[in-house]
């Protein structure tokens, strides 16, 4: 049974069941515990205090009720402490319960490379052109990835500085490495495939280049092969010219220069207008105008011979380029490292 106020400790008691009522959360719990019990400024602890100045006949009922006072008041704290913990989890509970009137979330999707993408576009240029899809081991020997290409024995090409060769790899033609381009995959056609012969041949490749905007040690090439009877250099400017167009827009200009490549007779350097700087010159195209996105020309009397072609009836064109560069140019992608970092913002990105 409540008492009635009237004693100071008494108004107290009914104070500080007035304020209990209205304590219903975990915060409001706390806030009435420092009010009441604190140790500096608490209710409690101020009436403890006034005990010494209460007159000497009085002390002992005025401390009984303080004590009653602090009792009830330490009680009734760890009770709505309780029940204010309760509701704090019964509603959180609430609020992770799954609502099945709701629609499901999505999970993110993962999404292709933009390497893949490119890959898979260059691959559908060709097939629309005739060209079969080939692919060739990434461990070579010397003889596919060098020697039947026509690379002398002092090529650079082959020193250790330039290639990755396999520790205990066997030795002269045999030896293994890590090849260098997917021209080994013409070797390798050309030897169970008779003419007539279109093929393009995507893959990885590994040189020891110094990793930097344009250049990294692991790479993506596709390279192209096509042998027939009466096969020239004009055929090859036509199947450049319609890939290019699938691949770029009608602004984008080629440029052809002579060059020289051991497996081609002759050879010719394609460049690509700068899509970053409109070749007013970028720290991507070295302040040229142009990046330079692939090798081709007519394959050598000595490849067609060394893939069991007679080189007398049969003439053929060959041309190989970055995927990577083709990737940078088709989307923009002003540093070639962007495509091996795995910053998940960067791939996300719809290509």
């Amino acid at each position: 049974m409540t008492e009635a106020p009237g004693h100071p400790v008494d108004d107290r008691l009914h104070g500080f069941r007035t304020e209990a009522v209205e304590a219903t959360s975990v915060e409001a719990v706390q806030a009435l515990r420092v009010r009441w019990l604190g140790r500096s400024q608490g209710i409690v602890t101020g009436l403890l205090s006034e005990l010494r100045n209460v007159p000497k006949e009085e002390k002992a009922a005025f401390g009984a009720k303080v004590n009653a006072l602090k009792a009830e008041v330490e009680e009734t704290l760890k009770r709505l402490e309780s029940a204010a913990e309760e509701r704090a989890h019964a509603s959180a509970e609430a609020a992770r319960a799954v609502d099945v009137t709701l629609p499901p979330r999505v999970p993110p999707v993962g999404r292709l490379h933009p390497l893949t993408v490119v890959r898979r576009r260059i691959e559908d240029a060709f097939r629309g052109l005739g060209y079969e899809v080939a692919d060739g081991p990434d461990i070579e020997t010397d003889w596919h990835n060098f020697e039947a290409l026509n690379f002398p024995p002092d090529h650079p090409a082959r020193d250790e500085f330039d290639t990755f060769f396999v520790k205990d790899g066997g030795e002269g033609r045999d030896r293994l490495l890590l090849r260098t381009h997917t021209s080994p995959v013409q070797i390798r056609t050309m030897l169970t495939q008779k003419p007539p012969i279109r093929i393009v041949i995507p893959g990885r490749v590994y040189r020891k280049d110094a990793i930097d905007p344009r250049h990294s040690p692991v790479f993506h090439q596709v390279e192209g092969l096509t042998v027939d009877e009466g096969i020239t250099f004009s055929d090859l400017k036509g199947t450049l010219a319609a890939f290019f167009r699938q691949l770029f827009s009608a602004k984008a200009k080629i440029r052809f220069g002579p060059t020289f490549f051991p497996f081609v007779e002759p050879g010719v350097d394609v460049a690509v207008s700068c899509v970053f700087c409109d070749q007013k010159g970028c720290r991507v195209c070295s302040g040229s105008g142009w990046i330079e996105i692939m090798g081709a020309g007519m394959v050598h009397p000595k490849v067609l011979a060394n893939g069991g072609i007679d080189p007398e009836r049969f003439s053929g064109f060959a041309f190989g380029g970055g995927i990577d560069r083709i990737a940078m140019l088709v989307y923009g992608i002003p540093d070639l490292r962007l495509l091996f970092e795995n910053d998940v913002r960067f791939l996300s990105r719809t290509w």
